[in-house]
């Protein structure tokens, strides 16, 4: 036993000057590594902030230097001198929608580049918590703050004008808009697709759209369908309008609903993909030929929505565009600049296989 017990302790000896001999005993500092790469450490510290204001040779040979000393910046000092975090916040309604993926992934992107990081949460579509997370995001120090849709609760804005915190508005554009937007003009955009079916000859209308309480997005694509409809003489029935989460599954059981009807749809507008995917797999389920029924029409454009079969007649969004000029947006402002604070992009019907006229009566 006593043999054992030596044994031990030489091989825990061995063990620790394994690690000691592996590790260094000390975190690198930011001196460590400039006298590595034979530079200043004000070079090193333009590498890490500003990596595009240092020449590619001298740039790599630092980079070089960090991995190898396994260096990490201070934050929490780096923020203290600075008094910057580099860390932009950004509230969006949910992860479990997919129209907000690239536009997100654009924005990061774009921040990444220009070393600056994000703080990504969620609002759950409600104004109070969104309220909330927007202090957290303040309480956490960040640099600026990225927002969805353009109603939001006033003392949002004031926590972040009282702090002097650059903001933009997303997903949503309105020229009269007294904040700092970069977006689309939802209102204008959704009245493009029932005009479309209109002149395919259509006449009975529904539509699917996602709940327009507390979301500015889904409030003006509905109006923007309903007034369409209507300067056109067409009066919707009741019925049929069915607001829902936005899901598959919510937009198979609404549009099972609205096959029910006693004048059946022959053309179902959806205020998004998800909710038009639903649409026409019902549809499909129940042998209800689109667009030889029934036509149907989404909004967002994504990835899936022109390999589905049929392929969904759409209204296609800039997503990755937006997140990259609203990121800049706030790049700008950090830096001093005063960009353009309303920035509108443009729309695109994209006519597909999910759409055709009527069938004759």
């Amino acid at each position: 036993m006593r043999l054992h017990f030596y044994l031990c302790i030489i091989q825990h000896d061995v063990k620790a000057s394994a690690i000691n001999v592996n590790s260094p005993s000390k975190p690198a500092t930011q001196g460590d590594v400039a006298k590595a790469a034979g530079v200043s450490t004000a070079t090193v510290s333009r590498v890490i902030n500003q990596p595009k204001s240092v020449r590619t040779g001298v740039r790599l040979r630092v980079q070089e230097a960090i991995v190898e000393l396994q260096y990490v910046a201070d934050a929490a000092a780096r923020a203290l001198a600075s008094k910057r975090s580099r860390c932009i916040g950004a509230v969006i309604p949910t992860l479990a929608n997919a129209i907000f993926a690239d536009g997100i992934e654009a924005f990061e992107s774009e921040l990444n580049q220009a070393s600056l990081s994000l703080m990504l949460t969620t609002s759950g579509y409600d104004s109070q918590h969104e309220l909330t997370q927007v202090r957290t995001l303040i309480e956490r120090g960040v640099d600026a703050v990225m927002l969805v849709g353009l109603d939001h609760d006033p003392l949002i804005y004031a926590l972040l004008e009282q702090r002097k915190i650059p903001y933009v508005l997303t997903w949503a554009y309105s020229s009269d808009c007294p904040h700092p937007c970069v977006g689309f003009n939802n209102y204008e955009a959704a009245k493009l697709i029932p005009l479309h079916l209109t002149t395919l000859g259509h006449q009975q209308f529904a539509i699917i759209s996602g709940i327009s309480t507390g979301n500015d997005r889904a409030s003006d694509r509905l109006k923007g369908m309903e007034h369409a409809l209507f300067a056109q003489g067409i009066t919707l029935a009741q019925g049929a309008v069915i607001e829902c989460n936005y899901s598959i599954e919510a937009g198979r059981a609404a549009c099972r609903q609205l096959l029910t009807l006693s004048t059946p749809p022959t053309a179902i507008l959806c205020s998004n993909d998800v909710l038009a995917t639903g649409a026409l797999l019902e549809c499909q389920a129940s042998n209800i030929e689109v667009p030889g029924s029934v036509s149907i029409t989404g909004f967002d454009d994504l990835a899936i929505s022109a390999n589905l079969t049929p392929s969904l007649t759409t209204m296609h969004i800039p997503f990755k565009l937006m997140g990259q000029r609203a990121a800049q947006y706030l790049i700008d402002r950090l830096a001093g600049a005063t960009p353009q604070a309303q920035q509108q992009l443009e729309v695109e019907l994209r006519l597909r296989h999910s759409t055709a006229p009527p069938k004759p009566v």
